[in-house]
């Protein structure tokens, strides 16, 4: 039974993966998640230079999920090659490196940093406000996410993931633009805008006012973006996005998702990985299923 997948000549010993921002860098969840078991660990997006994110409170639960206004807060990349990469080498998992910034040569002195070390790709979050277009988010505008994704590139001479944003009129046109500037991949969705309000302070549940929602209430939105993108760019997709058990997982590879990115799930149930990792087994066994390659885009039209 065959449960390796390939993206870019990597290849993955399974198909799970954990999102960006939900997992650190492994050594939180390092006790009850055996890494080396693990398609991929994707780490925490990391800047140029350390981030100290949104002033709090920034987390506030919502029915079927969560909306966090984190601000992307990380250390720098200096101290994520001395840390989180020296514990992550320590393991037999393939390393994503996400990587983010406020204008296109950040993103690239990041990428450029690390292409020196053993990560095999990069996850380049362009949900990120660019500076020097006004603030407007380098996922939301076609010719931006093209532009940037042949920076990111030319900066480097490894596999380059663009993760896209949902909060955009048309996810197909998003995914051909990165397509067309040379990415080698693309990972969906990220999370979706949303706001809370504290009825009884009368004031917003987190300080930034607006927040990036997840969980298993935006998981049929994601669905639907994984299957229009995968069917219309021709390099692979990772899908991500309310994946909170191996039915959720399998949903979305049936859907065109090489890959899959577990999420908010991780804080509920920190050991939900093993238990997909083993259901995607338990799945192609019942099934019969020797190669998982043929669940993706597998549903019957």
């Amino acid at each position: 039974m065959n449960t390796s997948v390939k993206i870019a000549g990597v290849t993955f010993k399974n198909p799970v993966t954990v999102a960006s921002g939900t997992f650190g860098s492994g050594m939180e969840f390092a006790e009850f998640v055996d890494l080396n078991r693990l398609g991929a660990v994707t780490t925490k997006g990391v800047a140029t230079v350390p981030w100290p994110g949104n002033p709090t409170p920034r987390i506030a639960e919502t029915p079927s999920g969560m909306m966090n206004a984190i601000g992307l807060q990380n250390p720098g990349v200096d101290i994520f090659i001395k840390r989180d990469l020296n514990f992550l080498y320590g393991y037999d998992t393939r390393i994503i490196a996400n990587i983010v910034g406020k204008s296109i040569d950040e993103y690239c002195e990041v990428a450029k940093k690390l292409s020196e070390t053993k990560v095999d790709m990069f996850e380049a979050n362009i949900s990120c406000p660019n500076v020097k277009s006004g603030g407007i988010a380098f996922g939301t505008d076609p010719k931006m996410v093209e532009e940037i994704t042949r920076a990111i590139k030319a900066s480097t001479n490894k596999p380059v993931v663009m993760k896209l944003s949902p909060n955009v009129t048309s996810i197909t046109e998003m995914a051909r633009a990165a397509e067309r500037g040379g990415a080698d991949a693309i990972s969906l969705i990220n999370t979706i805008t949303g706001m809370k309000i504290d009825i009884h302070k009368r004031t917003f549940a987190i300080k930034n006012k607006t927040g990036g929602v997840s969980g298993p209430a935006i998981h049929p939105i994601a669905v639907r973006m994984v299957y229009e993108a995968s069917h219309a760019v021709d390099i692979p997709v990772i899908g991500m996005g309310g994946i909170a058990c191996v039915e959720d997982a399998i949903e979305m590879m049936l859907a065109g998702a090489t890959m899959v990115s577990v999420g908010t799930a991780n804080f509920r149930n920190p050991a939900v990985t093993m238990e997909i990792v083993d259901g995607i087994e338990e799945y192609m066994r019942k099934y019969e299923i020797d190669d998982i390659n043929g669940i993706i885009k597998g549903v019957h039209e």
